[in-house]
């Protein structure tokens, strides 16, 4: 592969760019103002576009400006991690693992996925939540070592994924003391004469709770809706609707969050998965997280 532009010449945009002008820019580099604007003109003249445009008495990125610092906020922090990350590899012996998060998988059951692992001598867990489908994404480039997910990957003839299950647990419903009395009265009933609170469309677990409700022939006030699940918990025990939860967390939301289980979501579970790109798990703390590894 070939590069018709300089690295050197991208670094100095970048930092023009995140500076906000060439003389802060200049500055930071402690170059001239003169020798850091030729280098960005290089590199305009290397790719063929203009990055910046004159605005006021200053300077603006172009739409390809934008671009160009789209891809430059990737590539350069990971090289100034480098120094660190080399340190970090000689001072102490270390064992890595990436993990996705996916935004629709309960925080608090996250934890518990990944407590096999956990005691692992000199782990470096290094765990990043993000949607969906941009973890997949990452993980097929190798950024990552595994997803832990509320779903499996879907068919993708572009992306060699292979879903793990890790279980499933039941659903109940959980309420603080502002409301338990009321929602554990005449359940599941109860539900349409008490604030509710769910997770967004995102989590896999909506559809069915929705059909759930259907079933049961309740109409209920949804008083929010939520992302992410560890906010769905602090809300709910702040006296501002019941919510349903996986029941695998039912000491963590009694003893942390001092809720009381209302009632059981009867026939809805939720699923647990590890996603990874190898058929056969290699990775011997992902393989430590699937049931019997």
């Amino acid at each position: 592969m070939t590069q018709s532009f300089s690295y050197r010449h991208l670094y100095y945009f970048w930092v023009v760019a995140k500076e906000g002008g060439l003389s802060r820019g200049a500055e930071r580099l402690g170059l001239s103002v003169q020798t850091v604007s030729a280098q960005v003109r290089e590199l305009e003249q290397s790719v063929g576009v203009a990055l910046l445009k004159p605005a006021g008495r200053g300077l603006a990125l172009t739409e390809a400006g934008r671009a160009a610092l789209d891809v430059a906020d990737q590539i350069f922090p990971l090289g100034e991690s480098l120094p660190e990350r080399l340190q970090e590899a000689v001072s102490a012996p270390s064992v890595r693992l990436t993990v996705g998060i996916s935004d629709g998988l309960p925080k608090l059951v996250a934890h518990q996925l990944l407590a096999p692992v956990l005691e692992t001598p000199h782990l470096r867990l290094l765990a990043h939540e993000d949607e969906f489908d941009d973890l997949l994404g990452d993980l097929a480039l190798h950024r990552l070592d595994v997803v832990l997910a509320d779903r499996p990957a879907p068919p993708n003839p572009n992306l060699r994924l292979y879903s793990h299950s890790l279980g499933h647990s039941p659903v109940a419903w959980y309420a603080s003391q502002r409301w338990a009395d009321a929602a554990a009265a005449d359940f599941p009933r109860s539900l349409a004469a008490v604030p509710v609170l769910l997770p967004t469309a995102h989590a896999a677990l909506r559809p069915r709770l929705d059909a759930w409700l259907h079933n049961q022939g309740l109409r209920v006030r949804v008083a929010g809706e939520f992302e992410d699940s560890a906010l769905l918990a602090t809300f709910g025990a702040e006296g501002m609707g019941a919510f349903p939860a996986a029941v695998v967390a039912d000491a963590r939301l009694r003893e942390r969050y001092g809720l009381t289980r209302v009632g059981d979501c009867t026939g809805v579970e939720e699923q647990f998965y590890a996603i990874g790109t190898d058929k056969k798990v290699v990775h011997p703390l992902v393989r430590r997280l699937l049931p019997g590894g």
